[in-house]
């Protein structure tokens, strides 16, 4: 089944989003359970729970994706700003989803994004993704023009596009938007 994101759909979700901070919407998205489902195309890891219970973010299961999104050059791991999960999650709302985000780039620690830095073009010096505020990831079967659309209209934070290396960067810091 082919998924299109769309106006309509978006508006499915209410129509006060683009007017109200990121935690107060992502309230009303689910008032008994927020979850989410990562894979990690570098380690092959996964994880499929719920992140937040009846107004509570569960410790438990923010360690497991602090995990699976920890820096996979170096194996450290770092606290995940729960406002990025929550941005995942509205988009996942927003797009349909089916299927598990596929992570490229979550957390980085300073030594990576300064390798990263030194060898790719694009990367900012003081990258998000060294704050647990950013995440690099596609989603199968969801084109990667409506996930970027979906960044855009949430009003979460930055979106940046990259079709050619095949991912969506959304981070949970100013809104801004930058790529093709």
């Amino acid at each position: 089944m082919k998924h299109t994101f769309n106006r309509r759909n978006f508006l499915k979700l209410g129509l006060l989003a683009p007017v109200l901070p990121l935690p107060a919407f992502a309230g009303q998205l689910s008032s008994g359970e927020r979850r989410l489902s990562l894979h990690n195309l570098h380690t092959g890891e996964k994880v499929d729970r719920p992140y937040w219970i009846e107004g509570d973010y569960v410790a438990e299961s923010l360690a497991d994706f602090n995990r699976v999104l920890r820096d996979h050059r170096t194996d450290q791991v770092a606290a995940i700003d729960p406002q990025l999960l929550d941005l995942l999650h509205r988009i996942s709302a927003a797009v349909g989803a089916s299927k598990p985000f596929e992570i490229i780039s979550g957390y980085r620690s300073p030594a990576s994004n300064l390798l990263l830095t030194e060898n790719t073009s694009g990367v900012a010096k003081r990258s998000l993704h060294m704050e647990g505020k950013a995440i690099d990831l596609r989603l199968p079967g969801i084109p990667l023009a409506d996930l970027r659309q979906a960044g855009l209209m949430l009003k979460g934070g930055g979106v940046g596009y990259y079709p050619e290396s095949n991912f969506v960067h959304l981070d949970v810091g100013r809104v801004r938007t930058w790529g093709a």
